[in-house]
């Protein structure tokens, strides 16, 4: 693979890296991933080895307040105001660079959990732009507990401050998450059965991190609009989606929330819609056990959509 990592400077003067991956040959189309929360774009590229065996260009930003486009003392944090819609303009600023350096080929728009969201926003307010779109580890509308995080992030925006880390907040998500997989190995048994990659997860000092409560503000604020029946209908019905995720995935309720949002979408007019569950996986399917099989069957449909 030949590295394209570079750094590009934001309109308002914020560096925001940007980890690259291309192929020794042609390039046959554009790869962009959206990462998670609490965690960077590297930990993308076994995936973009597959991806540039293929003839794809690979890229993966790391967000604001995230791996190297972050300070240290600025992880898990967006921006002062508008904070999502800021990460989300970054996403397009990204990929019309990426669209420049390569004229003429498809581009697929990747995201992971809280980068899907990013993602499901993007095909509705950049869709011009995207040939497909893949949603990994996502869910669609909040469930009602979501109103009281809502509420919570907000007294503890007065109580702590815009960039205060609430351990309330981190409880009531990533806490939650790990206590339907008891007796727990760590904190973080929740992203995947492989232990080796919950301890390199776990060894990386920009991962794991909280939040802080203006990013949650931010997070909660979006999803309780993206998820609407009036947002989704703005998404054209011909663009391709592929949702995966483990049937054990507590941020898609166990593959309950991932197939509602696929019939949502549906709903809202996509013909084009491909779902697959994974048994028994959890958070990160392109970390667990059956990563390969997990790989190849995103391979298989890229290509799929390189060949149209």
């Amino acid at each position: 693979m030949i590295n394209l990592s570079t750094v590009y400077t934001a309109d308002d003067s914020c560096p925001r890296f940007v980890h690259g991956w291309a192929p020794e040959g042609d390039i046959r189309g554009i790869l962009h991933i959206a990462h998670g929360m609490g965690e960077h774009g590297a930990r993308y590229a076994r995936l973009a080895e597959v991806m540039t065996g293929a003839g794809l260009a690979v890229y993966a930003n790391d967000h604001r307040g995230h791996g190297r486009t972050a300070a240290e003392t600025e992880l898990g944090f967006f921006a002062d105001s508008n904070g999502w819609q800021v990460v989300v303009d970054d996403l397009r600023a990204h990929i019309d660079r990426e669209r420049a350096a390569h004229p003429g080929v498809p581009l697929i728009l990747m995201g992971h959990s809280m980068g899907s969201f990013m993602v499901q926003q993007s095909m509705a307010e950049h869709a011009e732009v995207l040939d497909a779109v893949v949603l990994s580890g996502t869910s669609g509308r909040p469930p009602p507990i979501a109103r009281l995080g809502r509420l919570l992030a907000r007294m503890e925006r007065l109580r702590q401050g815009a960039r205060g880390k609430s351990g309330i907040l981190a409880a009531m998500s990533f806490g939650d998450f790990n206590k339907r997989f008891r007796p727990n190995r760590t904190d973080f048994d929740w992203l995947s059965r492989d232990e080796a990659e919950v301890d390199r997860y776990i060894a990386d000092p920009r991962c794991g991190f909280q939040c802080t409560n203006q990013l949650w503000i931010d997070l909660l604020d979006a999803l309780d609009v993206i998820t609407t029946s009036a947002f989704q209908a703005q998404i054209p019905s011909t663009l391709p989606v592929y949702l995966f995720a483990g049937d054990r995935d507590p941020v898609g309720n166990n593959g309950k929330s991932v197939r509602a949002l696929a019939e949502d979408l549906s709903a809202a007019g996509l013909s084009d819609i491909t779902l697959k569950l994974y048994e028994e996986g959890r958070h990160e399917s392109l970390n667990e056990i059956n990563r390969d099989a997990v790989m190849g069957d995103l391979l298989a449909w890229v290509q799929d959509i390189l060949s149209r």
